[in-house]
């Protein structure tokens, strides 16, 4: 994708599974949303080949897109609608749309069935979003920043319904978001976006080979506690246990987490 003189993003490789949570990462500037809007068919790419369930987003049908749900990171549309009432209206345009009293209560938003969205607290609002998104029942959902303003019980909660619609109807998700924690607990597989190209894509494990973020490992020994670091954590515990001759005092072995693995990928590609 290029804007005049400027290339936003170049062989971007990407494939997605049906029924995936898959995460896309990225600093500012790196291409995420460009990526996102091609998908969804709103924006025109420059070049390369482009399929989402089978057919061009360019030269998507409403049929097509009635497959999608799509959550922007704002919508400020029909201020005046009560919750349901837009739940239920937009439902409409579906040929087997969802209940919008169980959507509500499946988000945490009975309470303000009869509320205007305009009155919404900001967690409540993008509950709403999520609730318009997946009121179609979609086979594919886009989810940009989908939490922002969520508290942590809202958040466990959307996980929940994300994971099951995930795996009880075998909807694909696709999640940008700059919750590194988030990612790591929901996807199947993160892809990181660097400077317009997939710098590493996989599960966290593999993220974590790929980019070689070291591990620590803690033991005590001579009443002193030692730590080596190093990429191979489970070699490092064998040769203790063999040392020791049994079980190694004290032993700790401290995997990176998907934010620092994030972050060693984003300081080496500067």
């Amino acid at each position: 994708m290029t804007y005049g003189a400027a290339e936003v993003l170049r062989g971007v490789d990407l494939e997605i599974e049906h029924g995936e949570i898959f995460t896309l990462l990225g600093p500012n500037g790196a291409g995420k949303t460009t990526t996102v809007e091609i998908l969804e068919g709103f924006r025109d790419r420059s070049s390369g080949e482009v399929s989402v369930l089978g057919t061009d987003p360019a030269r998507g049908t409403d049929a097509w897109r009635a497959q999608l749900g799509i959550v922007l990171q704002s919508w400020r549309d029909h201020p005046r609608w009560s919750a349901r009432d837009l739940l239920a209206h937009l439902g409409e345009f579906y040929d087997d749309p969802r209940d919008p009293d169980e959507l509500l209560g499946a988000l945490g938003l009975t309470a303000q069935a009869g509320q205007r969205a305009s009155r919404l607290s900001g967690g409540q609002r993008r509950r709403l979003d999520v609730a318009l998104g997946i009121v179609g029942r979609p086979r594919l959902l886009f989810l940009d920043e989908p939490t922002t303003g969520f508290d942590p019980e809202a958040r466990r909660e959307f996980h929940l319904l994300i994971r099951r619609l995930a795996a009880d109807e075998g909807i694909t998700v696709l999640l940008t978001t700059h919750d590194l924690a988030e990612a790591e607990k929901l996807a199947d597989r993160t892809a990181i976006l660097v400077g317009g190209e997939i710098a590493v894509c996989g599960t966290p494990s593999e993220l974590a080979r790929a980019v070689r973020a070291r591990s620590h490992v803690r033991w005590v020994e001579d009443g002193r506690e030692r730590v080596l670091t190093t990429e191979d954590p489970s070699q490092a515990a064998w040769e203790l246990h063999r040392r020791f001759d049994g079980p190694v005092p004290g032993l700790e072995i401290r995997r990176p987490s998907l934010e620092e693995n994030y972050l060693n990928l984003i300081g080496r590609a500067a």
